[in-house]
């Protein structure tokens, strides 16, 4: 699956727009990440605890907007865009959306660095 978060995959054309496709995840904190969170925060420095779960949201998130487009039959994903908001205290939704096209090589003449796995 080609992934872009431009309206066009370099190299490429959309020979088909099938549809908008999206994932999201609403992930809590945790008590003890929080609590080392904020110790952290009077020292200063980054908060390792947040940034892995952030990590693992947006892959989540990721995961479940491109089993969509595979559904659909689609090669690649354009216009990727990231949204966050507060669900409840505590809880945060990570969103993620694109388009699902299919794209063909401009040059069929040279081989597809990104060759659809079968």
């Amino acid at each position: 699956m080609l992934l872009s978060n431009l309206e066009s995959v370099p190299g490429h054309r959309i020979s088909q727009q099938l549809d908008v496709v999206y994932g999201s995840t609403v992930r809590s904190k945790h008590v003890g990440r929080d609590f080392l969170a904020g110790l952290k925060n009077i020292v200063g420095g980054e908060l390792i605890a947040y940034t892995e779960l952030l990590e693992e949201s947006r892959q989540e998130a990721m995961n479940r907007m491109i089993a969509k487009a595979q559904g659909l039959g689609a090669n690649a994903i354009v216009g990727i865009r990231f949204s966050t908001s507060n669900i409840a205290q505590g809880a945060s939704e990570l969103f993620v959306y694109g388009t699902a096209v299919l794209v063909t090589p401009l040059n069929s003449h040279l081989p597809d660095p990104f060759p659809t796995q079968a």
